[in-house]
């Protein structure tokens, strides 16, 4: 393969306002939340200080030592209502002894204790958010959930003007309902060498969270008329319905679940890949207008994918093909369209090329300047 990739390094000028303390908070373990990582490096690199709150949970594996400081805190639930509203009381009284320039709140579940704590310092805020988060199908299709969780958005996101999310539309609908005008930094993968890798077999790739709205319910099922294996990297609320789908359609040898692996590691898997899956429900404007890291992430290991016809992903493809589109995710579909993907050659090589090409533009190195300028603004900004 043709591949003119550097290794990853700041391309931009720093900003001026170096040296300020920053605290991101997340309710991921932060050993696989790949865009954290990013972000949090490049702040680094460009002059700040920069810490990054998470969790821990029963099964987490030791932090890789990172450039910024990372906390993980730990918790006697797990999931549900009981376990945000402890996560949220104890990083706020961890958070209330810190001290900090700024406070990020990353998406809508530890946005209160970070504008609490924002009032109480009088420190600035920044609104991360990486999709609609009210509008997620396990928030949406539950109206006691969503309630809740609307009344929080309510009363928060007006009062964070300073924020940032993932693409142009879901701007445009927080500038809608809130009338905050919020920047755009698409999850964009780093720009690295692309190795030379012998595919023994060909696999189907996901990887991201296993997750309601993901579209197992029709992929798992269109395996059955595949010629391949399905490889799933992740973990997520839909993970029980989905092994029991395999075992329903009795697909044990044909759909492997690796469960959570780490970024080093998801790199060489996907690397090995021979097609990527990025399928959502159009049920929730989250869904519908996503950009997801994952969409990227095959685009960066120059492997083709199968992904939903939603106007993000539309709006890439349209400059220059890497994915093939589908508005039904149909079994039936899916299946053709996946065998379409591994027996047609002259489909997958243009696709595999225009990754090849187009990751050279696309890329981390090129967004992180946003970033840095976001930030910049913010603090030289009375």
């Amino acid at each position: 393969m043709n591949n003119t990739a550097t290794n990853y390094q700041i391309l931009s000028e720093p900003p001026l306002a170096i040296g300020k303390s920053i605290f991101f908070t997340v309710t991921t373990d932060l050993t696989y939340d790949q865009r954290m990582i990013r972000i949090c490096s490049s702040l680094v690199q460009a002059g700040f200080k920069v810490t990054l709150v998470g969790r821990k949970i029963k099964n987490s594996i030791p932090l890789n030592e990172q450039s910024f400081k990372q906390k993980r805190i730990n918790c006697l639930f797990e999931k549900g209502k009981l376990f945000y509203a402890e996560y949220n009381i104890r990083l706020f009284f961890f958070l209330l002894f810190k001290k900090m320039d700024c406070i990020g709140a990353i998406d809508l579940d530890t946005i209160l204790p970070c504008y609490f704590i924002s009032r109480i310092k009088k420190i600035k805020r920044v609104y991360d958010a990486h999709e609609l988060f009210c509008e997620m199908k396990e928030i949406a299709t539950r109206p006691a959930i969503y309630k809740m969780w609307k009344k929080i958005e309510r009363f928060t996101v007006p009062k964070f003007p300073a924020g940032y999310t993932v693409n142009q539309l879901i701007a445009a609908e927080f500038k809608k309902m809130y009338g905050v005008d919020y920047e755009v930094i698409r999850n964009i993968a780093v720009l690295r060498q692309l190795p030379e890798v012998e595919k023994k077999e060909k696999f189907i790739l996901y990887q991201g969270a296993v997750n309601e709205g993901r579209s197992f319910e029709t992929l798992i099922p269109a395996m059955k008329e595949v010629d391949c294996k399905l490889v799933i990297c992740g973990d997520g609320n839909f993970m029980q319905q989905a092994q029991l789908l395999v075992k329903e359609n009795n697909l044990q040898q044909k759909v492997i679940f690796k469960g959570k692996i780490t970024p080093e590691e998801l790199r060489t898997i996907t690397s090995q890949a021979y097609i990527g899956v990025t399928l959502f429900e159009n049920k929730g404007l989250s869904n519908y207008y996503s950009l997801a890291n994952r969409f990227f992430d095959y685009l960066h290991a120059g492997i083709p994918q199968l992904c939903v016809d939603y106007p993000v992903y539309k709006e890439i493809n349209e400059q220059q093909p890497v994915a093939a589109l589908v508005n039904d995710v149909s079994p039936v579909n899916l299946a053709f369209q996946l065998n379409n993907l591994l027996h047609n050659e002259v489909v997958y090589s243009k696709l595999q090329q225009n990754c090849i090409s187009v990751r050279e533009t696309l890329n981390w190195q090129a967004e992180e300047n946003k970033l840095f300028q976001f930030y910049n603004n913010l603090f030289v900004t009375k």
